[in-house]
């Protein structure tokens, strides 16, 4: 067998822009800025080797969401560098850009067919239900930390609440919740272990599948299997789901906690209810959404937009942060109270089954903090907050907050 040949980036008046790394990470906002003045679809350096366009305008990330499938596909089998073995098996963006038996990498009739499977599933949980689910896990990992007088609202409660309400909708054991859970965020760090991350998280996603085929319930994992998935389908249906939501939603509620502690506009409005959290969170899916860059697509033939041509058998991201941020698109913070105009949960055939679900578990997971963390701020200057490296998700690597202990917790947090 030879071995395969140095993936090349697709031709460009410029060389193509890492979006990742340190410096991508620490300031993204300055690689779109950089990025948009070369045009509206520009070649990029996805991952170390790993080449194909991004999408930075507004106009441009609508039109390739809206002509998908027509003019442009989901299905990985049009990328030319995984077709020759040229991506890295252990290239995180590999990872979560290879092909997957689930709806997000397919298209027309089967793509349709997967896609109702999961809204008809979502569709069969109770709103008032996963509300109080949400208030019960929020209050427990509150309990955990309430007598201290001090947390670290990311790792202590944003990073394990959607992910903890998820699993249980899924109907899963806590012991296989928790595999699920770890590898998924290992998965979604995009780090050198992604290949392993994926292995463990298959193998927990089959093992909970089998469970729910023997035991069924009225969970969405049985829902999924009474609508004749296969079980390669259910895997990586259970994965696309559970991802999708949890890691997503982990970034949206510590960004949303960072929003009311430091913006003017919110501090002491959302406390006294002059504000609704909600529109703390809404105004983070316009300048910060969770999942920055992603939904690869595949030119079908060569296209062309706005004078950019773009050369079949390359991934072409849409990058959500810079659409939302486009400077053309002219809708200022002011005109963004009720707007949801912005990309933060996608368009088009692809768009996020369930937005409204995903917005529950943020603004209940915020409504539980406030209400029970009195005195609660910063306990660092908002400067010295860092995001968590990473191309696919936007998140805090930590949230240290102080806060009035509940004396009648003390004894716990010791």
């Amino acid at each position: 067998m030879t071995a395969p040949t140095t993936p090349t980036a697709p031709a460009g008046a410029e060389g193509p822009l890492p979006i990742h790394g340190d410096a991508f990470s620490a300031d993204p906002h300055a690689t779109y800025d950089r990025l948009r003045a070369r045009g509206p679809i520009v070649p990029v350096e996805i991952a170390p080797g790993v080449y194909g366009y991004l999408a930075v305008s507004y106009r441009a990330a609508v039109y390739l969401l809206r002509n998908t499938p027509a003019r442009f596909a989901k299905d990985p089998a049009h990328w030319d560098a995984l077709r020759k073995g040229e991506v890295p098996a252990d290239s995180p963006a590999r990872m979560m850009m290879q092909p997957r038996d689930n709806a997000l990498w397919k298209d027309g009739p089967e793509h349709a067919r997967l896609r109702r499977a999961i809204t008809a599933g979502l569709a069969r949980v109770d709103t008032h239900a996963l509300v109080a689910s949400v208030a019960r896990i929020a209050d427990s990992l509150i309990d955990a930390f309430a007598g201290a007088g001090e947390a670290d609202l990311i790792a202590q409660y944003a990073d394990p609440l959607p992910m903890l309400t998820v699993i249980e909708m899924f109907g899963c054991p806590p012991e296989l919740g928790r595999r699920i859970v770890h590898s998924v965020s290992r998965l979604f760090d995009a780090g050198a272990d992604a290949a392993r991350a994926n292995a463990d998280l298959e193998s927990a996603c089959l093992e909970l599948t089998r469970l729910r085929r023997e035991r069924p319930g009225r969970d969405v994992t049985s829902h999924l299997s009474a609508a004749g998935l296969t079980d390669a389908e259910m895997v990586q249906t259970i994965l696309l789901v559970i991802g999708a939501a949890a890691p997503p939603t982990s970034s949206h509620i510590g960004h949303g906690l960072r929003r009311v502690l430091t913006d003017p506009s919110f501090a002491g409005s959302v406390h006294d209810g002059v504000r609704p959290v909600s529109d703390a969170l809404e105004e983070i899916l316009w300048e910060n959404p969770p999942i920055p860059n992603y939904c690869p697509l595949y030119a079908l033939g060569r296209q062309q937009f706005e004078g950019v041509h773009l050369a079949p058998g390359y991934p072409i991201l849409v990058s959500f942060a810079a659409a939302n941020d486009d400077p053309a698109l002219k809708v200022p913070p002011a005109a963004r109270l009720g707007n949801r105009g912005h990309l933060g949960f996608s368009a088009g055939v692809h768009a996020c089954p369930a937005p409204d679900l995903a917005r529950l578990i943020a603004e209940t997971a915020l409504e539980r903090v406030l209400d029970r963390l009195p005195g609660l701020d910063l306990a660092v200057p908002d400067g010295q907050l860092r995001n968590k490296p990473g191309t696919f998700l936007s998140g805090l690597t930590a949230l240290p907050v102080m806060f009035h202990p509940d004396t009648r917790l003390a004894a716990i947090g010791r």
